[in-house]
């Protein structure tokens, strides 16, 4: 399916997986994601991630998640090893410009990343006045959610993984402002997973 640019600006993206119970993270804590491993390396996954981050020139991220991502993935891209997918994931990666979301993070020392200075809401409206593709989220909750909270989110990639996490920590919490959103396109994966992709109305 051909994805179209948000004509009133960039276009705000979420990318993460999630239980059938609405989980983003398992019982042990916000780092329990084994459940999430099989269903994030298969083939129909792999080809989504590229699908989804393809038109991004912009990746936001939380603490966790960018010295998660940083301490794993940069190397990748050179790993003759690795799976073709995941080497062209590291270098948008790498390449991608990358903005932290961190109150404790004085330094952001892999290539093409900074600090944010203000709130996720705040900097995605700065972006979007900026020219460039999608603006993507991560798999980092806390931007999300704020995101959500502030309506600043246009499209919502989920790939809902045939788990029940039996809790957690919950993608959608009490008390967001209601919307309204439209299935935009679906692919299952050899895993049962199914990678949907939701705009706002």
């Amino acid at each position: 399916m051909t994805q179209q640019m948000n004509t009133t600006g960039r276009r705000v993206v979420a990318n993460l997986s999630l239980s059938l119970d609405g989980r983003v993270s398992g019982v042990g804590g916000e780092f329990d994601m084994g459940w999430i491993v099989p269903h994030a390396v298969t083939d129909a996954a792999r080809e989504h991630m590229i699908r989804v981050t393809g038109p991004a020139t912009t990746a936001l991220l939380g603490r966790k998640n960018y010295q998660g991502f940083g301490g794993f993935w940069p190397a990748v891209a050179k790993d003759e090893n690795a799976d073709p997918r995941d080497r062209a994931f590291s270098e948008w990666l790498n390449a991608v410009e990358k903005v932290v979301f961190s109150t404790t993070l004085t330094d952001a020392p892999w290539e093409n990343s900074r600090i944010a200075g203000g709130s996720p809401a705040s900097v995605v409206r700065e972006l979007r006045e900026r020219p460039g593709g999608d603006i993507i989220v991560l798999a980092s909750i806390s931007v999300i959610q704020a995101l959500l909270e502030a309506g600043e989110l246009d499209r919502l990639s989920i790939t809902l993984c045939p788990e029940v996490a039996g809790g957690g920590r919950r993608l959608f919490d009490d008390g967001l402002p209601a919307a309204s959103w439209s299935l935009t396109d679906m692919a299952t994966t050899e895993s049962g997973a199914i990678c949907l992709i939701y705009d706002r109305k």
